[in-house]
């Protein structure tokens, strides 16, 4: 994904898995990826979460305001949480490549379509309000879907940014803005005594000279027994969890109770966490490079398979066949390398130990084809927009797109090509990996084999393009006796691993 939105709407339904369901579905069937759901039965409410493309996200949270709205009913509606709607709150919470100007109007764009369409009045809130006031989440929702029901109509500070002033009769309000990454922090108490955990709630809270970046609420959980002191942190940089927790511990034990548990609702920035780790443990020298998994990740340094498949699930041409050649060959080498390393550990194989480095490092290789393979095909289609006004112009735009063709056949021909090269090590650790992974050797030559055919099927569907026969001739005449040549070693490699199967 090249701009990655995320964005967090809360339902007011925790206990009905199938409405749930149904509105989860309706997200989904936008061109989004869903991270997460938590819901609450002592809250009733539910929060969804999910990541996508600005357009895609604000499409998939629309579908989503639409059927809560046709599913839930605010009148029957009882539950811990504050609430002012079926949809009660949608915020729009910049990723990747995205900046909080572009939430901002992203959250505009939705509460337009919602008020017109759907008849719901919606109120900006946080980075997206309009009104000072209307910043705090609070505020908006003083008196709940009943309140501002009967307030709407006739209080000119109740007038909502968008829609009619006046509720829908079942849907309520919404709240839709625009803001920094939220942890929903909660601590349960040892205790059934709510008035303890709101007066902690009102020590902490910001607006009533607590911690800054920090919203909390007083709760009963029936459910389970126990007073819960419910956070928002909306700022975490700012005001960290550990500071938040260690000052609800003290304040606790100041009435007789304690932490029993904590919990964090929804997804958590890793930072947060990390901050808190490092407190706790006084790592005052640590370095965020010596956590094992960021080195391991290459983290912020290549793109994510789920983010590769994400794109390549998109209507647009590229990354396409190629690409996905270059993967299944990458997939192919790594398995390769792993049978090789496993094998080594056990058998100490010297030989096999100098193959398995070749085969991690060509495994690199072949994944750097995945971006090859698409910007080879972008220079095509970057050719087919020049302009062919004039004799000169026509000229220019026929020899740039040729060039833009050839390279487009290269880059799988030289995938096929290297694919070939692996068959010798594949057939080695057929013979000499251990027993127990054999089927992982099948495993790996299939995907080489289908890296091979699909890498071939892009350079023929190239060369159909390029006028120049020669070049034609020459990659089609080779690719012939590779073909050949890949088959005569498939065939041999695999009577190897079915034989010890």
């Amino acid at each position: 994904m090249e701009k990655i939105v995320e964005c967090i709407p809360n339902f007011s339904e925790g206990r009905d898995q199938q409405r749930l369901d149904q509105i989860i579905d309706a997200i989904t069937s936008a061109d989004v990826q869903l991270l997460d759901q938590e819901k609450d039965a002592d809250h009733n409410r539910a929060v969804v979460t999910f990541v996508g493309e600005p357009e895609a996200a604000l499409e998939a949270a629309f579908r989503g305001i639409k059927k809560a709205s046709e599913v839930i009913d605010l009148t029957k509606h009882k539950g811990e949480h504050p609430r002012m709607g079926a949809t009660d709150v949608v915020p729009f919470v910049p990723i990747k490549n995205m900046t909080p100007r572009e939430c901002i109007e992203l959250a505009n764009r939705l509460a337009k379509r919602v008020a017109e369409e759907l008849k719901i009045p919606v109120y900006l809130y946080e980075d997206a309000a309009r009104i000072t006031e209307r910043k705090n989440l609070a505020a908006i929702r003083k008196g709940e879907f009943e309140g501002i029901r009967d307030d709407i109509k006739t209080n000119p500070e109740r007038k909502p940014d968008y829609g009619p002033c006046e509720v829908h009769p079942t849907a309520g309000a919404v709240a839709i803005g625009a803001r920094f990454p939220l942890i929903a922090f909660n601590m349960n108490l040892g205790t059934s005594d709510v008035e303890i955990a709101k007066k902690i709630a009102g020590t902490i809270r910001s607006n009533s000279g607590g911690f800054q970046y920090t919203k909390s609420l007083g709760f009963m959980l029936k459910g389970e027994n126990h007073a819960q002191v419910s956070c928002n942190m909306t700022n975490y940089t700012k005001t960290p969890l550990h500071l938040v927790y260690n000052t609800v511990k003290r304040e606790a034990e100041r009435y007789g109770t304690y932490i029993k548990e904590s919990e964090i609702v929804g997804l958590v920035p890793e930072e947060a966490l990390i901050d808190s780790a490092l407190y706790y443990l006084q790592l005052d020298r640590f370095d965020r490079n010596q956590i094992l998994e960021y080195k391991l990740q290459g983290k912020g340094s290549k793109q994510s398979i789920m983010d590769f498949l994400h794109v390549l699930a998109l209507a647009r041409p590229t990354p396409g066949g190629g690409s996905v050649a270059a993967l299944e060959a990458a997939l192919g080498t790594a398995l390769l390398a792993m049978i090789t390393g496993i094998t080594v550990k056990k058998t100490k194989d010297k030989e096999l130990t100098d193959n398995h480095g070749f085969l991690k490092i060509t495994t690199y290789e072949f994944y750097k084809y995945i971006d090859r393979d698409k910007e080879a095909f972008d220079s095509v289609i970057a050719g087919f927009k020049l302009p062919d006004s004039t004799d000169e112009e026509k000229r220019k735009k026929e020899d740039t797109v040729q060039r833009a063709y050839k390279n487009a056949a290269q880059v799988p021909f030289d995938v096929c090509k290297k694919i070939v090269l692996m068959h010798p090590y594949a057939k080695k650790v057929a013979e000499r990996g251990l027993i127990n992974a054999i089927s992982d050797v099948g495993v790996a030559l299939y995907a080489l084999h289908s890296a091979f055919m699909s890498a071939r099927l892009n350079v023929l569907i190239n060369l159909k393009s390029i006028t120049d026969q020669e070049f034609n001739h020459n990659v089609q005449t080779e690719l012939d006796s590779l073909r050949k040549q890949e088959e005569r070693s498939c065939t041999e490699i695999e009577n190897i691993f079915l034989t010890k199967l």
